[in-house]
């Protein structure tokens, strides 16, 4: 592979002498229409959604290149098509043009039509992401190789809802929570791109975005089932009344699971309520609750898990090992509008309470709160369009966390540890994109970041652990945009990501955990995006230089892994989606054939690492590719094969001994979708029961007994029906 870190700098710094931004997007072309369109005002235009689940857009290319040209400026008094406090698709799409880097928005006809159970059938077609499943819905998220060696939760990744963050309060987040039936659309913005949520990790930010009642079908119900007793339903309502209106969804989610002791059982509730006191102000309330009850069938050792698949680990099994979690989430959110202005400001609170029983029983309930204020005024000044986005966030919170040994059969025994964690984070940000030229924009902003963590051991039999750690941290960044044309934008960006240590990390009972520094990194980044009659692409390459990268190390599957900071890794790659139409009008006027693909290539390795010299680091495959050829009628029905093909091995240690193998999936869908009324769709996956590993967790060495490996889904069948009104 070719350096991408000397290309990346090289044209990064070229780009920056011409400088780029703010993509006024593609005119109508023979292209279909982006697969998302704007909200409509009342609930009698909602049959246009039936429009747009006939189209037949990239889904490797999640960019939108057909925003309005110009920004809308001076609306006041214009009462909006949709909800003030939540873009509609069409708004959402224009935010993403006005940003010089990574950034996707994926539309709901792209995971709603099949069994949308896991973050996977949201997230598995965006380039630069990946998700790799353990076990039902759990699994991990890496964007750019973020949490790469994480073996449990998340982290690395700013997660929210309606732009209202979903994360703990220490950083990790919890996949559950994710429904994938409920969101209208979902954004990602990769790396510092996420500047405008106050986000500037490795890995970005994934905003998940539910509908509202002046957006939402009035009526919709759908049930879904499907192999190793996979079963879900889900209802949802919607409706405006005068200045107010609501959207309620609820569902339900049963599986017994492809391997033994891996059956999960998760109820769900969704809702939010608006009220609108004028055309310039807008207040919403969310309530979101979750159960969720899963069986823990563990890693086991890669013989294992391709000759016997589906057996669980015997001391998972003994021991019981479950995750249990009830949580609920209020919030508020309001918006306001003072003529070129937008302010965003609003509150939240979660409280979860996790019953654990591992290597240990954990018995822990976490309380987070806090609120957030964002303001965005876009105006010409000089004669020169300005676009200026500021913002404040407050996350604080605590975990009162409680373990006892586990005896068999989940069982607490005696007390092992109690402590008390506090955390507090305060985010300030701004961003400004000026432009100099009306298709040329230069963009600068920065993060302030001040975090604390604070544990207070109440164990004290074995020494007192308690401790307290801050950290002040800042993070510019610089871009360009270049609207070539109305339908082409190129762009680049230097910046600078910071990730403070979570409780699980930074947990005071030594030198060797209390020392863990932040993880710090600059990302070079260059790209373009766009569309022509009949084809869209998408490209970006980085390379990010990281300094303290965070490795979750693991000995035993029966403890916990340790963390420490490796010394300098380098993080690189290419991130790339084409969408091609052809064979048009070939059985009926207006079908036609799509081919789609999103290939990610990610080369991260140590940077002359004492220990491990440049070795690549573990967790993630060099290559991944998803393919897809889907012929798509104009009335709705659709039908194509596509791939999964992971074409090279990956390591799963640091001294690269020990290879998850690669593989390739094949899977095939039909379906019927025309917007409202009766759909459906039958799809199978993993066609030829492929045995395969869909993920690991990580070591320093590992050798052929290392129990680290979590086997894929053998072949399954999916089928769902759905109404809407």
């Amino acid at each position: 592979m070719l350096s991408v870190s000397r290309r990346v700098r090289g044209i990064l710094l070229a780009s920056v002498a011409t400088a780029v931004p703010g993509f006024a997007c593609a005119q109508q072309t023979n292209l279909p229409a982006v697969t998302v369109d704007a909200p409509v005002a009342s609930p009698a235009a909602k049959p246009l959604r039936a429009a747009r689940s006939s189209t037949g857009a990239s889904r490797a290319v999640r960019r939108a290149v057909q925003a309005p040209a110009a920004p809308t400026l001076g609306a006041e008094g214009v009462a909006p098509a949709g909800a003030l406090t939540v873009l509609t698709a069409q708004q959402a799409l224009r935010e993403v043009n006005q940003t010089p880097g990574g950034v996707a928005v994926v539309s709901d006809t792209e995971f709603k039509n099949g069994p949308a159970n896991t973050v996977k059938d949201i997230l598995g077609w965006v380039p630069g992401v990946l998700v790799q499943t353990r076990w039902g819905p759990d699994g991990r998220v890496s964007i750019r190789g973020s949490g790469l060696s994480r073996s449990y939760g998340n982290r690395g990744i700013n997660i929210f809802m309606d732009g209202i963050p979903l994360n703990t309060s220490d950083g990790l987040f919890d996949l559950f929570e994710v429904d994938p039936t409920v969101y209208r659309y979902v954004e990602v913005y990769k790396g510092a791109n996420a500047l405008r949520y106050g986000a500037n990790s490795l890995g970005g930010a994934i905003n998940f975005v539910m509908p509202t009642g002046r957006d939402a079908p009035a009526f919709e119900a759908r049930i879904d089932g499907g192999s190793y007793g996979y079963v879900k339903t889900q209802t949802s309502t919607a409706g405006v009344s005068g200045p107010a209106d609501y959207y309620i969804t609820a569902s339900a989610q049963r599986e017994d699971g492809y391997r033994e002791h891996s059956r999960t059982d998760t109820e769900r509730l969704n809702a939010n309520f608006g009220y609108r006191f004028s055309p310039d102000a807008e207040t919403r309330f969310y309530i979101n609750a979750g159960r969720w009850r899963a069986q823990i069938p563990g890693e086991v050792t890669k013989t294992a898990a391709l000759t016997n698949p589906r057996a669980a680990d015997s001391e998972f099994v003994r021991q019981d090992q479950q995750r249990n979690i009830d949580t609920i989430r209020l919030a508020n959110k309001t918006t306001l509008r003072f003529g070129n202005t937008m302010v965003d400001f609003g509150i939240f609170g979660l409280s979860r309470h996790v019953m654990h029983p591992i290597y240990q029983w954990l018995d822990f309930t976490a309380q987070d709160y806090g609120g957030f204020v964002r303001a965005t005024d876009e105006r010409y000044i000089g004669g020169f369009r300005n676009r200026l986005t500021t913002g404040v966030n407050v996350l604080n919170g605590t975990i009162d966390i409680i373990q006892y040994q586990n005896l068999t059969g989940a069982v607490k025994g005696a007390l092992a540890s109690s402590n008390l964690w506090k955390s507090n984070n305060v985010t300030a940000y701004a961003e400004n994109a000026f432009y100099v030229a009306p298709n040329v924009a230069l963009v600068a902003g920065g993060q302030f970041l001040h975090a604390s963590r604070e544990q207070q051991d109440r164990f004290l039999s074995d020494g007192d652990q308690s401790g307290t750690r801050s950290w002040d941290l800042f993070s510019p960044k610089v871009g360009v945009m270049w609207d070539v044309d109305p339908g082409w934008q190129v762009f680049g960006n230097i910046s600078r990501n910071a990730e403070i240590p979570t409780f699980d990390v930074n947990s005071f009972s030594s030198p060797a955990s209390s020392n863990v520094d932040a993880q710090t990194g600059t990302t070079y980044e260059v790209g373009t995006r766009g569309r022509r009659s009949d084809v869209t692409w998408d490209l970006s390459l980085y390379r990010t230089n990281l300094r303290n990268e965070f490795q979750c190390l693991t000995t035993s599957p029966f403890s916990p892994c340790t963390v420490v900071n490796a010394d300098r890794t380098v993080h690189q790659g290419v991130e790339a989606g084409l969408g091609l139409a052809f064979l048009k009008s070939t059985f009926a006027q207006d079908d036609r054939f799509w081919f789609n693909v999103a290939y990610t290539y990610g080369d991260f390795r140590f940077d002359r690492d004492a220990r491990w010299g440049n070795n690549r680091l573990p967790g993630a495959p060099p290559h991944y590719v998803r393919a897809e050829v889907l012929y798509k009628h104009a009335n709705g029905f659709y039908a194509g094969p596509n791939v999964e093909w992971m074409p090279q091995a990956f390591f799963a240690d640091n001294a690269n001994s020990l290879t998850v193998d690669p593989y390739a999936l094949l899977n095939f869908k039909v379906g019927y979708d025309a917007g409202i009324g009766w759909s459906g769709y039958v799809e199978g996956r993993n066609l030829l029961d492929t045995r395969y590993i869909s993920t690991t967790i990580t070591a320093g060495t590992a050798t052929a007994s290392s129990a680290l490996f979590n086997p894929g889904m053998g072949r399954a069948i999916y089928g769902g029906i759905r109404y809407r009104m």
